[in-house]
């Protein structure tokens, strides 16, 4: 893209001296964006000549003066040409910078993603979660890895980042690192991020998202059916630590609380509600919003069961929660001993609670939305387009019943 350059002078008149006179600005502008600097002399402002940019009159001063300006015009325009020579990226403090001789420091991509990781580190448990944090780590190490391999160097300067860099990493993470489409987008928007902090400190001039979509795709999110909440409600496990994961899964089921969420629950979080009716109310670790859920009698009953439990633990903790690594892998071994071939984790809980529990019995979308803690309508409209499987088996029934009166009335008619 073809650089606009200019350069102009002024006088300050916002600041004028006891003797009446302003300091002489030089104004650089590349591309609409501006760097002023003083050249260190004064002028009165009503010998100044606005079209020409220069002092009016043939004194030695005035032409010394204006021969000075033009000196420093031709040194802007000859580092400017040396940063072309170069292939640097030219912008006006640059140019105001090599007037100044100031060297300017080159912001690298990795350094400043580490720092921001490192900031985001003290702030987990206050601002962000542990997961927001391990996917930061992981596109940093993604970066790492990509540029390493890619341009056989230790780092590159953000400045260099442009829209083939973001094609290359997409690239990279879909074949080399094996990245599904989501999962790619997700590291492609964590890297925006650091970039969206560059452009806000002015450490690169163009966004190399502007032309750039990171869109993902939508996926079919599963989630378990009356008959399967059933199964596993009625199956007994002999073995305990099945029997605690099942009970929570099924509590998660009927709540729609996320991993993160239920283990974090304590008996302060059990409240009466308006109703008179108990309520779990607490702030969601992902999102930091409030979530209120009326408890059902099956979540009342698994509460219950652990009361004693409860009473006896030192952490408070309404629940004997384990890691979410050992909670995923026992229920793939519930799955198995129930028969249910759909790949239990406890992220499906919370599907299974916005789809066949509450939306497929009527609960208005906007209700859902609040229990779950979306800040958006839009996040719970996913689970709404689930439910054509629910329409297709209403329809089904009244199919039948519409076909039952049809052949009613033929026989009558013969």
């Amino acid at each position: 893209m073809q650089n606009t350059f200019s350069i102009l002078f002024y006088p300050k008149q916002s600041d004028v001296d006891k003797e009446g006179k302003s300091p002489i600005y030089m104004r650089i502008t590349v591309n609409g964006k501006r760097s002023e600097v003083s050249i260190q002399r004064k002028i009165e402002v009503s010998k100044w000549n606005i079209k020409a940019g220069k002092v009016r009159g043939t004194t030695s001063d005035v032409k010394n003066l204006n021969r000075f300006m033009d000196s420093i015009k031709s040194k802007i325009y000859n580092y400017h040409q040396e940063l072309i020579e170069k292939n640097k990226t030219i912008t006006a403090r640059a140019l105001k910078n090599s007037y100044l001789g100031i060297e300017e420091k080159q912001m690298m991509l990795l350094d400043v993603f580490k720092t921001h990781n490192n900031q985001i580190k003290t702030l987990v448990g206050k601002e962000y979660a542990l997961n927001t944090l391990k996917r930061y780590e992981t596109t940093l190490n993604h970066i790492q890895s990509f540029i390493d391999s890619h341009y056989k160097i230790d780092d590159i300067r953000i400045k260099e980042i442009g829209h083939q860099f973001l094609t290359d990493f997409e690239f990279y993470l879909k074949s080399v690192r094996n990245c599904n489409h989501n999962s790619t987008m997700r590291y492609l928007k964590s890297l925006k991020k650091i970039i969206g902090i560059a452009i806000a400190n002015n450490w690169i001039d163009k966004d190399p998202f502007r032309n750039y979509k990171t869109q993902s795709k939508e996926t079919e999110r599963e989630f378990l059916s009356d008959e399967e909440i059933q199964t596993m409600l009625n199956k007994k496990l002999k073995i305990l630590r099945l029997d605690q994961v099942r009970d929570i899964f099924i509590f998660c089921c009927f709540t729609g609380l996320a991993y993160s969420d239920v283990k974090k629950l304590t008996r302060t979080n059990l409240v009466k509600g308006i109703d008179g009716e108990m309520w779990v109310k607490f702030k969601r670790t992902k999102t930091d919003t409030r979530s209120n859920i009326p408890l059902l009698p099956i979540p009342l009953m698994i509460l219950e069961k652990y009361k004693t439990q409860v009473d006896d633990s030192e952490n408070d903790a309404l629940l004997p929660v384990s890691s979410n690594q050992k909670m995923n892998a026992y229920l793939k071994e519930i799955a198995d001993i129930c028969g249910i071939t759909k790949n239990l984790t406890f992220h499906l809980a919370r599907h299974t609670f916005a789809t066949t529990v509450t939306l497929t019995n009527g609960v208005p979308i906007e209700s859902v939305s609040k229990m779950l803690g979306h800040k958006s309508l839009k996040t719970t409209q996913h689970y709404a387009k689930i439910l054509d499987r629910k329409v297709s088996d209403d329809m089904k029934a009244l199919r039948s019943k519409f076909q039952l009166e049809e052949n009613t009335n033929i026989a009558s008619n013969s």
